[in-house]
C-alpha cells in the first residue's frame, strides 16, 4: 500500500521531470496530500528532511510560478504556504506562454532548412501543433473554470 510519503517522493520525481526542482515537487506533493492549513518553511524542512537552503529555493520557485501562496495565521510571525486555489489551471496557463516560443523556434528552423520537404515537414508539424494548442487551450481552460 502506498503511503503519503511514497506519494510525496513520487510527486517530487514527477515535477522534476516537468522542470521544477525535486524539492519543489515534493513540497507540491506534500501540500496536495495534507490538510488545507498549509505549513511553514521549518515544518516543511522537517517533514521532508530537506535543508533550509533547499527549501528556501523550492518555495521561491513555487511562489514565482504562482503555485503556492504565502499567508499568516493571526498572531503568528511565520509565513505559511499552501497551494493556490487553482494551482493546476494557473500552472497550465503559465506553460501556455511557451507555445509562442515553440512556434518561433519552429519558424527559425524553417528558415534554416530552406526547401527540403523532409526537414520542413517536422518543423511545420511542430509549428502547427503549438499554434493549434495556443488557439484551443485558452477556451478549454475557460470551460474548465466555468464548470467548477
Amino acid at each position: 500500500m502506498s503511503t503519503v510519503e511514497d506519494f510525496t517522493e513520487e510527486a517530487g520525481l514527477f515535477y522534476e521531470r516537468l522542470g521544477l526542482s525535486r524539492t519543489a515537487g515534493r513540497v507540491v506533493g506534500h501540500l496536495l496530500a495534507s490538510d488545507d492549513d498549509g505549513a511553514d518553511a521549518p515544518e516543511l524542512c522537517e517533514r521532508l528532511a530537506v535543508a533550509k537552503s533547499s527549501m528556501s529555493v523550492a518555495l521561491r520557485q513555487l511562489d514565482q510560478a504562482g503555485m503556492v501562496e504565502r499567508f499568516r495565521r493571526r498572531g503568528e510571525r511565520r509565513d505559511r504556504y499552501r497551494l493556490t486555489e487553482d494551482v493546476f489551471g494557473r500552472a497550465f496557463r503559465a506553460k501556455m506562454a511557451e507555445f509562442d516560443a515553440f512556434q518561433e523556434l519552429a519558424a527559425r528552423g524553417l528558415a534554416a532548412v530552406g526547401d527540403d520537404p523532409r526537414r520542413r515537414r517536422r518543423l511545420e508539424n511542430m509549428r502547427d501543433m503549438y499554434a493549434f494548442m495556443a488557439d484551443r487551450f485558452p477556451a478549454l481552460l475557460d470551460e474548465w473554470e466555468a464548470s467548477r
